[in-house]
Formats: C-alpha cells, sequence, structure tokens
C-alpha cells in the first residue's frame, strides 16, 4: 500500500480479526485486502485451500507480524467447519470476514453462454456463491457484536460483458447473497456488504477473455480514470471492516472510478 494510505488508516482496526479467504499470490485483490487490514491494527489470518496453496500462503503470511495461515476447502462442509473450530481455539471470537473466492472452469468463459455446461454452471456457483453461505453458516457463532462479512463482486453481476458468462450469472446470485445474509444476521448486529471492483489486473483477471478490453474501456470511461488497483478496494474493504461502517450492509460499494455510474 502506499504510505499516505497506511496513514490515514493506521488504527482502525486495533484489536480486530479479521480473516481473510481467496489469497492467492501477493497480486490478488485477497492479498492487499489482508496487507491493509494488518497495516490498519488488526489481526489478520489468511486460508489457503490445499497443500499445494499451503507454502505460498505461509511465505505471504511470513512478511506480515504475527499473521496466521490456515487450511479451508470451501466446496467441503466439515474443512469448513474445522476452520471455525480452529479459529475460536484460536482467536475466541473474530470479528471479519473476507470473502474473496471466485471460479468458473476455463471453457465457459470461451465459448458463447448458451453453451453454458450443466457441471459448469453448478460448480461456478457453489464455488463463488454457496461457499460464502456455508461459510457465513460456520463462522457467525464465533463472530464478534458489530461483526462485517464482506465479499467481492463485479460490474458482470448486472450488465452483460463478452465471455463474462457464468461469472456474470454467479456475480448476480452473489449479490442477492448478500442482501438475504444481511437481511437474516442484521439482528445480530452483523452487517454483510460487497465491493464491486472496477477490472483490477490480477492473474486470476488475466484468464478472463478480453479482460483487456474491458480493463482498458472502464480506464476510457471512468468520471476518476484509472483507478483500478488492489490498494483502492483495500482501502474500502479496511472501511467496511471498521466500527465507521456500522451502518451499511446490504450493500454493493462500487469501487471504479465511477465506471458503473455513466452511460457512455
Amino acid at each position: 500500500m502506499s504510505d499516505t494510505a497506511t496513514t490515514s488508516a493506521s488504527g482502525l482496526l486495533d484489536g480486530k480479526t479479521c480473516i481473510v479467504m481467496g489469497v492467492q499470490n501477493r497480486w490478488s485483490i485477497a492479498w492487499q485486502i489482508a496487507e491493509a487490514m494488518a497495516n490498519a491494527g488488526a489481526n489478520v489470518a489468511i486460508t489457503y485451500v490445499d497443500d499445494r496453496a499451503k507454502k505460498n500462503a505461509e511465505q505471504l503470511a511470513a512478511t506480515v507480524p504475527g499473521m496466521r495461515t490456515f487450511v479451508c476447502d470451501v466446496t467441503q462442509d466439515e474443512s469448513i467447519a474445522n476452520l471455525a473450530t480452529t479459529l475460536k481455539a484460536e482467536y475466541g471470537s473474530i470479528d471479519t470476514l473476507v470473502h474473496s473466492i471466485a471460479f468458473a472452469p476455463a471453457d465457459e468463459l470461451k465459448n458463447r453462454f448458451l453453451e453454458t455446461s450443466r457441471d459448469g454452471f453448478r460448480l461456478a456457483h457453489d464455488i463463488s456463491v454457496y461457499s460464502l453461505i456455508a461459510v457465513a453458516r460456520e463462522l457467525v457463532p464465533i463472530m464478534s457484536e458489530h461483526g462485517s462479512i464482506m465479499t467481492m463482486t463485479y460490474l458482470g453481476a448486472t450488465r452483460a460483458f463478452p465471455k463474462y458468462n457464468v461469472m456474470g450469472v454467479a456475480k448476480a446470485a452473489l449479490e442477492a447473497t448478500v442482501r438475504y445474509l444481511a437481511l437474516d444476521l442484521g439482528e445480530q448486529g452483523i452487517r454483510v456488504n460487497a465491493i464491486s471492483a472496477g477490472p483490477v489486473r490480477t492473474a486470476s483477471a488475466r484468464g478472463i477473455p478480453g479482460f483487456s478490453d474491458m480493463a482498458n474501456m472502464a480506464a476510457e470511461r471512468a468520471p476518476l480514470g484509472k483507478v483500478f488497483t488492489p490498494e483502492h478496494v483495500a482501502g474500502t474493504a479496511v472501511f467496511l471492516a471498521s466500527d465507521a461502517s456500522q451502518g451499511l450492509t446490504g450493500d454493493v460499494i462500487f469501487v471504479d472510478g465511477g465506471y458503473h455510474a455513466t452511460g457512455m
């Protein structure tokens, strides 16, 4: 993060414990969020999916004092339940859950949307959408009062982008899930929101056909210009994790330089 962003957020999350799911590498949005939350004073833990991803997660965590890593495969209910048990034993309670997990088979992003396979549709929704419900169900019991849950979405949830295909449909379902979880959890003081980032150039984004065209068009038309960096998203995530956001739930917050609000 930039020195300015780090300084402005310093101490904002003092005393909070934040769990960040979906860190793939040091360029990923999830990792930028984890770093930003740690810089804001939080005790941060990140999860990894399997033994193959463990080494990378541990190397990243080692760069931040006190950061821990835990295994969790969101396609397995037992793995999620084990994560909750482990987190309770380690921290007692948690304050923030960051869900930055999405997946669709590569072939589903190459063909016409009309050719979406049943298995591809099911897998995309299982990992990208249902995982938020499954993880929230297990972690909410150990979440403190005024806890915060957030997930990552994209404008493709409400607009059709070439080749975004089933991921756009999954993101639409994810945003609906945010609203229903917000309704369920509001009485417990837990807020649930989504961050809709602009086309950030991450390793995962490069797997989307035509992503460069999407990014270039957004940069040309966004009122604030090219502000599609993980740091901008991370700053918003820190705000959502902080007590300053206690009046927000069920929202989709756009961090795309205003591109979503424009016509041409």
